[in-house]
């Protein structure tokens, strides 16, 4: 198995109602991909971080072996989402191991 989690920091300038928007957009549609990505066993996003956090948004899932995380990378309902992603945060971290 293969846990993949990506620390996202959201764009500076957002208002904080702008920063929940985006935050429960992005919950609501990266866990909406457990049961159409194929091989994506359990996504959870968290979007109340405490204050000692290095982000705004972490997004951990667990994938059955790292064929199923590259397909994950390039299916179309996660590059949808991605897209959505990439004009909300300024910033991303990735680390990705076997579990």
């Amino acid at each position: 198995m293969i846990k993949h989690i990506i620390i996202w920091d959201l764009k500076d300038g957002l208002s904080e109602g702008e920063k929940a928007e985006c935050s429960a957009k992005i919950k609501n549609d990266l866990e909406g991909l457990l049961g159409v990505v194929e091989g994506l066993q359990d996504v959870r996003v968290y979007t109340d971080l405490l204050p000692s956090s290095n982000g705004d948004i972490t997004l951990e899932c667990l994938l059955n072996d790292e064929a199923a995380l590259a397909a994950y990378a390039v299916h179309p309902a996660h590059v949808a989402v991605k897209e959505y992603i990439g004009t909300v945060v300024k910033g991303r971290k990735c680390a990705d191991f076997e579990v």
